[in-house]
């Protein structure tokens, strides 16, 4: 795809159509819409008038443009509510809105004007990765009714900018919206498409293209290791266990002082609850249980090509959940990398098992700030629905940079409180600890599970269970995966190689 930061006046734009941004209550007596309402006869003032088009967040108005005034011939507007609240989340949306409205009409070469006051490079940025992300569909199975349409050209307009700047962002912009849709379609894979050794092969291919490192630890790998809490999980299942570890070092890179950051994602590439099975119903979308660890290679992906001055580590622990004479049982006593016993009460609560091995192994490569996300708790979804991620950790600087970085790019996280009683509900009997700590505050236990594996490290985990898939389409996103906290993470990244 081709993508363009054009500081040209609207009305000379050459495309096929143009998207506008217009807010509620807007009228189209002054500067561009007035330019443009007299080019296309008036029509745009008739339908605001009329109260046919409002401007309302996500609403629409299509117009044939039949003008020698003007090069394009199709003109959508799309509101985007109230101009006060017109940040990073409503851009990214307004420009998804449009590509997924405009690639409907067969439309190959649009412009779009989002009408943003920040600067050039962030809003072209900001537009093309909310009109990339609007592009995916989860349709590559689908062999009849599959959207085939293609836009292939993608201008930004931003007037009276600096035109380097504009194409700088677009630039940025389009490397982010790929990997999110990378994180996206790989997080979409049927289980039996997407098996841990199908995962590292993945990522093998990322490292290959883009030029970062990486080593896969095998089954034996990891028993040398003492891997147990990690490979009790991986013992129900044929398929083997890989743990992906992949490395970005900027080419002049000469030591910060925060020193070495790791993304840490879950990786269960299909969860059935192992002995603790999941009721059928709707366990297909358990194919999803590795968005956390599709999200780490995607954000990987992305920074290798936008080179921070920072090194990066990317840790993701892969297997599959299921049960068998060989699976862990409820009630046995699993040992991991640290020396660490846990009692495992339920063997649905898997994620924490995994991430405690791979916590604690991106500490032994040297991590000085751990980053964790996964689909880790339903209880996620009951306390904040699929409007905010939760996020806990132990460093509360590391926490409110993280959900800085958020608000920046338009994602939305929600920190819950992680104070030392909660521990007490996931001590053990039996062993040093265990699984899950019985019905309240399960998003929280769950971070005080992980907790005990950071230990001194700064460390934040980010709870995604309950934004990770979204459901149902809307005008802006298709269903399905969401690819949430690739962004934040990659603002965060450069956030701190600014510092």
């Amino acid at each position: 795809m081709n993508v363009i930061g054009n500081t040209k006046s609207l009305t000379d734009i050459d495309a096929q159509a143009v998207a506008v941004a217009i807010f509620k209550g807007e009228k189209a007596d002054s500067g561009l819409l007035k330019n443009l309402n007299a080019a296309i006869g008036g029509n745009i003032a008739e339908a605001i008038h009329s109260e046919e088009f409002t401007g309302k967040e996500h609403e629409t108005a299509y117009f044939h443009v039949n003008s020698g005034k003007l090069k394009f011939k199709r003109l959508l507007l799309v509101g985007c509510g109230e101009r006060d609240s017109y940040k990073s989340a409503q851009v990214t949306q307004m420009a998804g809105t449009s590509t997924r409205f405009l690639r409907g009409k067969n439309i190959q070469n649009i412009a779009i004007a989002a009408r943003s006051e920040d600067d050039a490079e962030r809003v072209a940025q900001t537009v093309i990765v909310g009109a990339v992300m609007g592009l995916f569909e989860p349709d590559k199975y689908r062999t009849k009714d599959k959207e085939k349409r293609e836009i292939k050209s993608i201008t930004v307009v931003i007037e009276d900018a600096d035109k380097k700047a504009a194409q700088r962002g677009a630039d940025r912009g389009l490397i982010i919206g790929e990997s999110i849709n990378f994180t996206r379609d790989m997080a979409n894979e049927p289980g039996g498409y997407m098996t841990p050794t199908i995962m590292a092969d993945s990522a093998k291919k990322v490292a290959k293209e883009f030029g970062l490192s990486i080593d896969v630890l095998d089954q034996k790998q990891m028993e040398k290791l003492g891997m147990g809490s990690l490979l009790g999980v991986s013992r129900g299942s044929d398929e083997p266990p890989k743990l992906i570890i992949m490395k970005y070092q900027p080419p002049r890179f000469r030591g910060k002082k925060d020193g070495l950051l790791a993304l840490v994602g879950k990786g269960v590439t299909f969860d059935s609850g192992g002995i603790s099975l999941k009721p059928g119903e709707n366990m297909e979308l358990m194919k999803y249980d590795m968005t956390g660890a599709a999200t780490v290679i995607g954000t990987m992906r992305a920074i290798a090509q936008l080179k921070p001055s920072v090194p990066v580590l990317g840790v993701a622990p892969c297997t599959e959940n299921l049960p068998s004479g060989k699976a862990t049982k409820p009630g046995d006593v699993l040992k991991a990398m640290t020396g660490k016993t846990i009692e495992v009460i339920n063997t649905d609560a898997e994620g924490r098992l995994i991430l405690a091995d791979a916590i604690a192994y991106a500490k032994k490569l040297g991590a000085t700030r751990i980053i964790d996300m996964a689909t880790l708790t339903g209880a996620v979804s009951i306390a904040l629905g699929d409007v905010n991620t939760a996020i806990l950790g132990t460093d509360q600087g590391l926490i409110d940079e993280v959900i800085a970085s958020g608000v920046e790019v338009g994602e939305k996280f929600w920190q819950l409180p992680l104070d030392k009683e909660y521990t007490n509900q996931i001590k053990s009997d039996i062993a040093d600890i265990k699984n899950v700590g019985g019905k309240k505050a399960g998003t929280i236990t769950a971070a005080a599970f992980l907790k005990e594996f950071s230990e001194e490290t700064p460390w934040a985990h980010l709870d995604i269970a309950g934004t990770a898939w979204g459901d149902p389409a809307t005008s802006f996103r298709s269903k399905g995966p969401t690819g949430i906290a690739v962004r934040t993470l990659i603002e965060f990244i450069e956030r701190s190689a600014r510092q």
